[in-house]
């Protein structure tokens, strides 16, 4: 039997049923990506059906790939096609005698237009050589176009922009004009097919960045701010971050950031401190780039003084002060010394060389060469810019061997009589004291008859002589840290004062005498307590005794006779007794006699009087009795007498005349006799003017002349309402008259007359205009009707 064979169109001769194998189709056109089945049925006894590739190459099952095979039909799947499974696939049947028969499909593959991960928007840098992506696939290749602004580009109209030969789209130095949507469209023409795709084309811009101050001043701790400003620009906007020492800065309480319109980014420094100044920058960061300014921030500071201390020199040696100050500007450094005031700088030395000032960066020294203890005290430093100022203060202390303070060496007493030797001693830092008495040391709790009282820079020795032994040298140790020194005292025995000579008798009279004398030439080593004077009448075998004041060397014998002759001498005290008595001397007091003038002095009393004041001079050694005081007008002859008692001091003359000079005599009288006159002139003067005018009230009290205002001013008013009666029909009076009217008719028949209608007529007289009274009789009449109404009207004669 011949078969025919559709696939080749060739006849196969067969045994048996004839083996046929169809497909279902014989040529397929597929696009990438796509799926397709094939059915191969076999017509016959095949015992396998079997599917081969364009290779030649059986096909077994795959992911991409299945069969569904039963007895005499298979199908062949194909899931999402690839270029390369284009071409003739076989199906291929065998019987069991191993006779096969196939049938063949051409599959063949094609690439639909396909936009492959085309990005939308593409982002270029201003300025670079931009190249806009468009990946399209198709097979045939397609022929891409490109259009901007709905109109085709092409290198004719638009010089920078080139389709590549990839289909991309290159445009030369890309600039933010270029910035658009573009589209990229695509097609075959075999096939007809056509597509399109939009990409946005952003050019981002560079930051560029700006500042309008670079430089910034501030003063540290006052609580100043600072804010530094950047202006930006570019596409996207750029991103401002602000930087310090290589570090970002982040927001916080000192550091505070705002971003204002028109690109305006600012940072804010609060509360500066030293530590803030130096460089800070601005950076502007986006797509295309970045960009950074530098500024910088100056920070002011006060001077301050951190180091000055107390410094302690021992006397003689040189002592440096150091001083040092911080601040922005360095300050200058000075010091001042508060004993006097003078000061140094820099470079200064004093006129003698011992004090001289170095100093460089912040630090100053004050070197004093040797040391002097007047230069002990404060010294005070001063750090001194155009910021302002700092002061502190240290103190200079001087160490120094002890000094004894006193010459006083040599000390008096006697046997029984304690004595305080003292040591007094000046050093730094406070010294140690010990007494030796010939080189044995006296212990603080002392002896016998030793004592040692301590304080600081003072040791008393106190030594009650008991023998001549107790007397003599004792030595005074003092000792610190800086050395030794020694003082020798002496105990010598003390004397009795020697004799005062040169006694002399002045201002004797009837009862007193001065007594004056030269100090004795020894004092016998105590001090003189005081002077005894010792006086007697002559002949009479008792001494009366008078003490001087304190130590001097004049005294006043009182109570003595006039006329009378007495002895005295004299004889310096002291501790140790009473030395002796000087050279005897003679003297004789004056006898009673008249008085001597008194001395006057005058005062105007009040009025036509005239005070005396009567000063008492030598009463002659008796007193006075009266004092006898005449007194007339230089134009009469006459005198006046008036007598004083003695114990006054004082005279008044009264009554006297007015401008009126006056002689007067003044007699002091004892019973001796009287004295001699003392003259004395004065002049009254012209009587004062006491008659003043006085006002009216000037008598009269404050209360008087409230009273009398008040009265006035109620007057006033009376008047005023009784005008208000008559002319008005108003006023007080007024009211009061309707009200007494109206009780009147209600109560009593005391007015049946007005009852009766008949009327009662006031008779007043015309005012002028100008308000006097009118000459003329004419009056005005006012009648009050029985309704207590009150009604005027001018007179007959008048109308």
């Amino acid at each position: 039997v011949w078969h025919y064979s559709g696939s080749y169109n060739r006849l196969v001769q067969t045994n048996g049923p004839a083996l046929q194998v169809s497909i279902s189709l014989n040529k397929v056109e597929l696009s990438v990506g796509e799926s397709k089945f094939f059915i191969c049925t076999a017509i016959g006894e095949p015992v396998r059906l079997e599917w081969y590739n364009p290779q030649g190459e059986r096909i077994v099952p795959s992911k991409r790939m299945s069969l569904h095979t039963e007895t005499s039909r298979s199908r062949l799947i194909i899931y999402n096609a690839i270029i390369e499974d284009a071409g003739i696939y076989r199906c291929q049947a065998t019987d069991a005698s191993g006779h096969t028969e196939e049938a063949s499909v051409v599959l063949e593959i094609y690439q639909r237009l396909t936009f492959q991960d085309v990005q939308s928007p593409q982002e270029f840098r201003h300025g670079e050589t931009a190249e806009v992506v468009c990946d399209v696939i198709s097979s045939p290749v397609p022929v891409v176009v490109w259009y901007y602004q709905d109109k085709e580009i092409t290198e004719e109209h638009h010089s920078r922009f080139q389709v590549l030969a990839n289909n991309n789209l290159q445009i030369h130095q890309v600039t933010k004009a270029d910035e658009g949507v573009y589209r990229c469209e695509a097609s075959v023409e075999a096939r007809g097919e056509i597509d399109f795709v939009d990409i946005a084309v952003v050019v981002n811009v560079p930051p560029v960045l700006s500042v309008f101050q670079q430089s910034f001043n501030a003063t540290a701790d006052y609580q100043e701010s600072v804010t530094f400003t950047c202006i930006t620009s570019g596409s996207p906007d750029p991103m401002v971050t602000w930087h310090r020492k290589g570090q970002q800065l982040e927001p916080s309480e000192q550091y505070i950031f705002n971003r204002l319109e028109g690109g305006r980014s600012m940072l804010t420094i609060r509360n500066i401190r030293q530590g803030d100044g130096g460089t800070y920058s601005c950076k502007a960061t986006n797509k295309a780039g970045s960009q950074e300014r530098e500024l910088f921030l100056k920070v002011f500071v006060q001077p301050h003084i951190t180091q000055l201390k107390n410094v302690t020199a021992v006397e003689g040696s040189a002592a440096m002060i150091s001083c040092v100050a911080e601040g922005e500007p360095l300050p200058d450094i000075s010091w001042r010394r508060a004993s006097d005031g003078q000061t140094f700088v820099d470079g200064d030395k004093s006129h003698d060389g011992r004090f001289e000032v170095r100093g460089r960066h912040g630090k100053s020294v004050l070197t004093i060469s040797g040391v002097r203890l007047a230069d002990l005290g404060r010294f005070d430093c001063e750090a001194l810019s155009r910021i302002g100022g700092h002061q502190k203060s240290m103190f200079l202390d001087i160490e120094y061997i002890p000094k004894f303070l006193t010459n006083h060496t040599i000390y008096y007493s006697w046997e029984g009589n304690p004595v305080n030797i003292s040591c007094d001693v000046m050093s730094n830092p406070p010294a140690t004291m010990l007494w030796r008495r010939e080189r044995f040391t006296i212990s603080a709790e002392g002896t016998a008859n030793t004592r040692v009282h301590s304080a600081e820079g003072k040791s008393v020795l106190e030594v009650t002589p008991m023998s001549d032994r107790d007397f003599g040298r004792y030595n005074c140790t003092a000792r610190n840290n800086i050395g030794v020194r020694y003082q020798e005292f002496i105990l010598a025995q003390a004397d009795v004062p020697s004799n005062p000579y040169s006694v002399r008798l002045s201002a004797v009279s009837q009862r007193l005498a001065t007594v004056t004398f030269m100090k004795p030439d020894s004092h016998g080593g105590v001090p003189i307590s005081y002077y005894l004077v010792q006086y007697k009448e002559v002949g009479s075998q008792d001494w009366r005794d008078v003490k001087s004041h304190s130590v001097q060397t004049t005294v006043v014998l009182t109570g003595l006779e006039p006329n009378t002759t007495y002895e005295v001498r004299v004889a310096a005290v002291n501790g140790k007794g009473q030395g002796e008595f000087s050279h005897t001397e003679t003297f004789q007091t004056l006898p009673i006699r008249e008085p001597s003038p008194p001395a006057v002095h005058g005062q105007r009393g009040m009025g036509k009087a005239y005070r005396l004041g009567l000063v008492k001079q030598d009463d002659g050694g008796m007193p006075i009795v009266e004092y006898i005081v005449k007194y007339k007008t230089d134009k009469e002859e006459q005198w006046m007498t008036k007598l004083v008692p003695g114990a006054n001091d004082f005279a008044m003359l009264q009554p006297l005349q007015w401008n009126t000079r006056y002689e007067v005599e003044i007699t002091a009288r004892n019973v001796k006799g009287l004295s001699e006159p003392t003259f004395y002139q004065f002049f009254m003067p012209q009587k004062p003017d006491i008659t003043g005018k006085k006002s009216l009230f000037s008598g009269l009290g404050l209360g008087a002349v409230v009273g009398l205002g008040l009265g006035a001013l109620l007057l006033l008013l009376v008047l005023v309402d009784v005008s208000c009666f008559f002319l008005r029909h108003c006023g007080l009076l007024m009211c009061i008259t309707r009200t007494l009217c109206s009780k009147k008719t209600a109560t009593s028949g005391k007015g049946k007359e007005i009852e009766e209608g008949k009327a009662a007529y006031l008779k007043l007289p015309l005012k002028e205009e100008n308000g006097k009274e009118s000459l003329k009789p004419d009056t005005i009449e006012i009648k009050v009707h029985s309704d207590n109404s009150i009604h005027t009207k001018p007179d007959d004669s008048k109308a």
